[in-house]
């Protein structure tokens, strides 16, 4: 159980400040990198130019940097807002494991970001609010099932969907991002939405737009009449509850009076659009391993179940992290083992440093899908790619289920030779920065 303090004094030891020159250093190499690579909308140039810098290896040794610096507690990076990075897996674990009190998903970032496309969304909900929201979405992706009862509706969805895409390569001879991505959505929209939305990009499109709006948080207006028009069009579809989509779970599954069920679909969506990123960096890694390629083609006829490739993608998320900065706000002031914290501080894990820190990670820089193969529990090292604890993501078997998939069938009767991407191979460090939106994969 957390220790709640009075509020700190002036006087009473708060966690340690950042030099100016370090915080300046924090900021360049770890945080502002982040930022600017967008973090609701990924923004394609700015990840080819990370990739070409390696950026991502240039955070990871600042974080080792200030962790030698400055000892295992919290450092405070931004000293106004209070925000603080962490070094220590058990602090990562207590983090986690304290939400929503006293480390609320709900911070102030996030709340200015959501805000544009899901403002009663449950990851920008008040505890109380969160007490209804979060079993909704639980029930709804059915958070505690390897695979979705829906499951067989959703694999025969994304087998019609990949196996379109197939017809389009063997006309162009090449698998690109947008390619791949055209194929992505229509089959998020059938397996969210509905059979009936697999062409409305327009409902995708507005989405795509307020999230663009996200990245800026508070800096940009809200698009009022946007985002009225992009969740009525969510509500057309929950109406129509068509069978086998989570759209006819949403209508059919009881709900609290302030739970906005339809406003809980937009995390869904938006999600997705990660899954997509892990897959096609997978693709790559199952292209240029042949052993991993190989075993994956193997486990292909026990569809949709499929633990080897889901351990390929959550590897492909370990190595280059969707959601490298996870970020909780503490709701009364908290003690470390370096000072305290006072309520309404923010508290930054970078997962990056967890899961890419050769000084403690043996697999840092190696493609190990079976690292995933076995049970991993609280007490294991935090490789965290859906969060963790009881803010974990609601939706990450369906969001594996998908992944895993849409792998099956890519690499089910063919193998891929790929390029746009950094050297790739069983003798070779694995990048430490890696874009998806350049890579071209050629049947072989």
């Amino acid at each position: 159980m957390e220790q709640p303090l009075t509020r700190s004094s002036d006087s009473a030891a708060q966690v340690p400040v950042a030099s100016p020159v370090d915080v300046a250093r924090a900021v360049a190499n770890v945080l502002l990198p982040m930022a600017a690579s967008g973090a609701i909308v990924r923004r394609p140039r700015v990840m080819a130019l990370r990739q070409r810098l390696q950026l991502d290896a240039r955070a990871v040794k600042e974080m080792q940097r200030l962790r030698e610096r400055y000892g295992p507690g919290p450092v405070q990076v931004i000293p106004g807002r209070r925000i603080s990075l962490v070094f220590e897996p058990q602090d990562v674990h207590r983090v986690l494991n304290g939400s929503p009190e006293p480390f609320t998903p709900a911070s102030l970032e996030k709340r200015g970001a959501l805000g544009h496309f899901q403002p009663a969304g449950v990851l920008v909900s008040s505890a109380e609010e969160r007490a209804h929201r979060r079993p909704f979405n639980e029930k709804v992706l059915e958070q505690g099932r390897p695979v979705h009862h829906h499951g067989e509706k959703m694999a025969a969805a994304i087998a019609e969907e990949v196996e379109a895409l197939l017809g389009h390569v063997e006309f162009t001879g090449t698998l690109t991002w947008d390619d791949f991505a055209v194929m992505w959505w229509r089959m998020v929209r059938r397996i969210v939405l509905g059979d009936s939305a697999r062409d409305d990009e327009r409902v995708t499109d507005d989405l795509l737009r307020l999230r663009k709006d996200a990245n800026m948080s508070y800096l940009k207006p809200r698009r009022v009449l946007r985002r009225r028009r992009f969740l009525e069009g969510l509500q057309k579809y929950v109406d129509r509850a068509e069978p086998g989509s989570l759209a006819e779970m949403v209508a059919t599954t009881p709900a609290h009076p302030d739970t906005q069920p339809v406003q809980q679909i937009p995390q869904w969506l938006f999600a997705s659009d990660a899954a997509a990123w892990a897959s096609f960096r997978a693709l790559a890694m199952l292209s240029a391993y042949p052993d991993a390629g190989a075993r994956a083609r193997e486990e292909v006829p026990s569809a949709p179940d499929l633990p080897y490739l889901r351990s390929c993608v959550l590897e492909s998320l370990r190595l280059w992290p969707t959601t490298p900065l996870i970020l909780r706000d503490t709701t009364e002031d908290t003690r470390w083992e370096n000072g305290t914290l006072p309520a309404g501080s923010s508290i930054v894990i970078f997962a990056p440093f967890f899961h890419r820190d050769e000084t403690r990670v043996p697999e840092a820089h190696r493609f190990e899908p079976e690292l995933w193969l076995r049970e991993r529990t609280d007490e294991d090292w935090p490789f965290v790619p859906f969060s963790g604890g009881p803010a974990m993501c609601p939706g990450r078997n369906v969001a594996l289920l998908m992944a895993s998939n849409v792998l099956a069938h890519l690499v089910k009767d063919r193998r891929w030779t790929v390029s746009g991407a950094p050297p790739l191979g069983p003798e070779r460090p694995v990048p430490a920065s890696f874009s998806p939106f350049g890579l071209t994969f050629t049947p072989a």
